[in-house]
């Protein structure tokens, strides 16, 4: 299957399979796959965190919104998370190679806090999209949630130096998931209302 075959075929699970495994060596792909993620001057300002332990997961799902019943049926949660501490963050900076650590500390000092981290955290949803399109690679369905409580998800995961800022839950879809693509088609606009050539 080809890549726009794949996009076709990927939609946002609403119901998973709660009783299906994921293979690890599917997960361990994914792990690699986020690692691999591309980001602005190579900045890689972030951390996730592979959450399969059921309890982790329930406690996780808890404070999730209207993301809970998704999370407690998924085999697997992803949170990405962004470095948050940018002191601890400039000693993961000061081991770059030097041309790409005097980049990041030139944009650091000419860009007040609040502007530098919104730049990191934009990096992280650069992963998102590498991990929606790997996961319907791998074979699997997944769900992207901003609906998270992200200071009780740093508290429970115990983080310090990262801000959790969304979550990926992935598994096997339900069958009587009612968002598939055979029961609910994918609706995006027209090409031609989003697409201008030039």
């Amino acid at each position: 299957m080809n890549i726009l075959e794949l996009i076709e075929k990927r939609y946002t699970a609403k119901k998973y399979n709660a009783d299906k495994p994921i293979p690890q060596e599917k997960i361990e792909d994914l792990k690699e796959i986020l690692r691999l993620t591309p980001s602005s001057i190579n900045v890689q300002p972030w951390k996730f965190t592979f959450v399969q332990n059921p309890e982790m997961k329930a406690k996780l799902a808890s404070v999730s919104m209207h993301n809970t019943e998704k999370i407690n049926q998924a085999q697997l949660l992803v949170v990405f998370s962004v470095a948050d501490d940018l002191d601890a963050f400039q000693n993961i900076v000061n081991e770059f190679p030097s041309a790409r650590r005097d980049w990041y500390n030139k944009i650091k000092a000419n860009t007040p806090e609040a502007d530098l981290k919104i730049w990191l955290s934009k990096q992280l949803y650069i992963a998102l999209g590498v991990g929606l399109t790997a996961s319907i690679a791998l074979g699997l369905d997944s769900t992207a949630m901003e609906g998270i409580e992200s200071d009780k998800y740093q508290e429970i995961l115990n983080m310090t130096a990262y801000k959790p800022l969304f979550a990926m839950a992935v598994g096997y879809a339900s069958e009587d998931d009612f968002n598939r693509i055979e029961v609910t088609p994918k609706s995006r606009r027209s090409q031609e209302s989003v697409i201008e050539s030039i």
